[in-house]
């Protein structure tokens, strides 16, 4: 049995039914998606943590403290990224564009059309990701 938690950055009410945040580290709350054998088994939502000290690192601790395994953003800084990494959490891009919603997000991550993000791929000054 093959167990995931992924989140995915969102604006209030968050849920399947919510959409995405245009920047993971400033985003309302998380949706936190548990996935058994390619099946939702329960959504949940985390309310964001302040931006401050720590900046984009404090949401990677929650996110890590949470169990999360996995995250589907539309951008994310170098240093955030790095961070995630370090904490074993895959990052995986998904155009906003293409993927507003909470959901479409999520069905575009059970395909597998996201590839997971790399340094090169990571915003360099102040994306809105």
């Amino acid at each position: 049995m093959k167990k995931l938690r992924i989140a995915i950055p969102s604006n209030q009410p968050g849920g399947l039914a919510g959409m995405r945040s245009e920047h993971f580290g400033h985003c309302d709350l998380f949706t936190l998606v548990d996935i058994t054998d390619g099946k939702i088994e329960q959504v949940d939502t985390i309310a964001n943590v302040e931006h401050g000290a720590g900046g984009c690192l404090a949401p990677v601790k929650l996110l890590s403290g949470n169990g999360v395994n996995a995250m589907v953003v539309g951008g994310m800084g170098k240093r955030p990224l790095m961070a995630f990494q370090e904490e074993g959490i895959e990052v995986f891009y998904a155009p906003p564009d293409l993927y507003p919603s909470v959901q479409l997000a999520l069905e575009g991550w059970l395909a597998a059309r996201f590839e997971k993000m790399n340094g090169d791929q990571a915003c360099q000054g102040n994306c809105h990701s």
